[in-house]
């Protein structure tokens, strides 16, 4: 049957197929080896990020454990031990030895003098104590002598244990006496890289596996030896019959791959590597990856992909195909649909156009009726100034008239003087007369001030100035009505941003109303307070009067709403408002509304922002 549907296809289709089958078959290849690679490299970055860390465990043991002979060299115990080499036990250097040991967790300190013979060490007293035994031998011995400091892995003669050996020579005055030396195994760092999930090893400058997460590895080699290398070897690691065998390793030619037979079966690793030659001369770490699973998983779903992209692209196609018809017909219908949108949505412009212009209108219409309300505002705040000054015109009267009469009764002394001959008393007379034409200036430029129409800018003012200026205006009154008047305590004026003739405005109608409330009171008392609370001042106006009650408080900012008998009722509105306009609020403080005969009398506050 295959064939008879083969030969139905005829020739060019039967083309047609392999061609597509052979560009499936290398698209699936291809993409396994995409996507192995990527698998391998992604790999490769979390080796490299695991690497540091798997270094720094290692080299930061071996620092911290570096550190100990060096002291010890600098040691006077240790120094003294050594002066009196085979003289003596030292059994307090022992002891001393064996709690440095704990706390380091050393496998063993001991010294040894320059002869090569151990004269103390931690394990002092136990079967396999150091003490007396001729390290004379030791590579690290001999080169700590010769430059201070050495280093050298390789197996303990006593205990059969491998471990790093750390050497410093112990000197005095320029002398050596020996060398105090420290062993540590590193056990715990590779139950550290074991526990990690890695396969972690450190070589030597020959390849030599020294420390390993795989104890079977240590003192195998990367590759054979040559019979040189492994005398060497030998010697260094103290290993008289190591053979050195080859890892079951296997590296790639640069892929960064490498493949380990286990028990015949090959498993790939993602190797890398790092120097540690800035430890310990030689070292290098290499750390493996398992790679098997991933790299696997990663081709099949590689494969797999590319296969189902792929029919699902052919299955795409011949749809397409199918419904380009259908596609060209709707939109067809879409551009004939379009350009009805197009026409309405020109309509509705048009429409919206002249919705707004008229409404450009109406705005513009609102805005000079709102530059009407402001002109009128300020004309109704100009006349009740002017309605405040001819209220206290009578006080001021009375203030220029004292200053008058005593201008008269000093000249007509001064004339008297000069028909007698007396000119020294003249002098004090003049001088009196010019002292009160001061003071009636001073009255009537307050007056004069206050009456102009104020300009639109505000500028820094101290509190204190404006309180001043408005009890100088009611000055006369004040004093005739026998009202006591308490200013604000201490020196310290805040500043505020206003216009003083506007502040002054409020103020003066403030005290106008307490004045005009504690008529017939006894003891008639205003109190003027300032307080600060972060950025703002509180200027409050306080009298002892007989307060207000609750719906008078409630309608005590409503325009025309009074209890006075000839009041408007629009000095409080237009306070209300001029303190808005300095960026500030007016308000009945909450005591006062507590209805008439309340002993605490009416309490207003003005709110504005301070300045620095």
């Amino acid at each position: 049957m295959l064939r008879e549907a083969v030969a139905r296809l005829g020739d060019g289709r039967w083309r047609v197929v392999v061609v597509a089958l052979a560009v499936l078959a290398g698209a699936i290849v291809i993409a396994g080896r995409i996507a192995t690679g990527q698998a391998a490299d992604n790999l490769r970055d979390g080796a490299l990020a695991a690497l540091p860390l798997a270094a720094g465990t290692l080299t930061g043991e071996i620092e911290k454990q570096r550190l100990v002979p060096l002291v010890l060299a600098r040691d006077d115990a240790v120094r003294g031990a050594l002066r009196r080499a085979g003289k003596m036990q030292e059994a307090a250097l022992n002891d001393k030895l064996r709690a440095i040991a704990g706390d380091a967790s050393a496998s063993a300190i001991y010294v040894i003098d320059t002869a090569g013979i151990a004269i103390s060490a931690s394990n002092a007293g136990e079967p396999t104590s150091f003490v007396g035994i001729d390290y004379n031998f030791r590579h690290y011995f001999q080169e700590a002598m010769a430059k201070g400091a050495a280093s050298q892995y390789g197996l303990g003669t006593i205990s059969g244990r491998p471990g790093l050996y750390l050497a410093s020579r112990v000197d005095d005055g320029g002398k050596p006496l020996g060398v105090a030396v420290l062993k540590v195994e590193l056990d715990r760092v590779e139950a550290n890289w074991r526990s990690s999930g890695f396969l972690v090893f450190v070589t030597d400058e020959r390849g030599v596996v020294l420390a390993t997460s795989q104890p079977e590895w240590r003192f195998h080699a990367l590759a054979p030896l040559s019979a040189a290398d492994a005398a060497a070897a030998r010697e260094q690691l103290q290993l008289a019959d190591a053979g050195f065998e080859p890892l079951p390793l296997q590296r790639g030619a640069g892929d960064g791959l490498a493949t380990i037979d286990s028990a015949g079966k090959p498993r790939q690793f993602v190797e890398v590597v790092q120097d540690l030659s800035g430890a310990v001369p030689g070292w290098r770490l290499w750390l493996l990856t398992p790679a098997d699973a991933t790299l696997s998983s990663a081709a099949n779903t590689a494969r797999l992909t590319t296969l189902l992209g792929l029919l699902l692209m052919g299955l795409l196609a011949f749809v397409l195909t199918r419904r380009r018809r259908a596609r060209r017909l709707r939109q067809e219908a879409l551009a004939r649909m379009n350009a009805e949108l197009e026409s309405r949505v020109s309509t509705r412009t048009a429409e919206l156009t002249r919705s707004n212009t008229a409404l450009a209108g109406e705005i513009a219409e609102r805005e000079n009726a709102e530059a009407k309300v402001r002109r009128l505002r300020d004309d109704l705040a100009q006349a009740n100034r002017l309605s405040i000054l001819g209220q206290i015109a009578a006080g001021v009267a009375h203030e220029i008239n004292q200053p008058v009469a005593a201008i008269r009764t000093y000249a007509e002394n001064a004339g008297r003087f000069l028909d007698t001959g007396k000119t020294e008393p003249v002098s004090g007379n003049l001088t009196s007369i010019v002292s009160m034409t001061e003071r009636i200036g001073a009255i009537t430029s307050t007056l004069r001030t206050f009456a102009r129409r104020p300009g639109v800018a505000a500028s820094p003012l101290p509190v204190r100035e404006a309180i001043d200026g408005a009890l100088s205006l009611l000055s006369g009154r004040i004093r005739d009505s026998g009202v006591t008047i308490v200013k604000p305590r201490g020196n310290a004026s805040p500043v505020v941003m206003a216009s003083r003739i506007r502040l002054e405005q409020i103020l003066v109608n403030l005290l106008q109303n307490a004045l005009d409330a504690m008529k017939d009171q006894p003891d008639p008392r205003i109190e003027i307070d300032i307080a600060e609370r972060d950025d703002r001042v509180l200027i409050s106006v306080r009298d002892n009067g007989p307060g207000l009650g609750p719906e008078a408080a409630g309608n005590l900012f409503m325009p025309f709403q009074t209890t006075k008998e000839k009041g408007l009722g629009l000095g409080l509105v237009i306070s209300q408002e001029i303190a808005q306009e300095l960026g500030g609020t007016l308000r009945l403080d909450p005591a006062s509304a507590s209805g008439p005969g309340s002993a605490g009398g009416a309490s207003f506050t003005i709110d504005l922002r301070r300045i620095e």
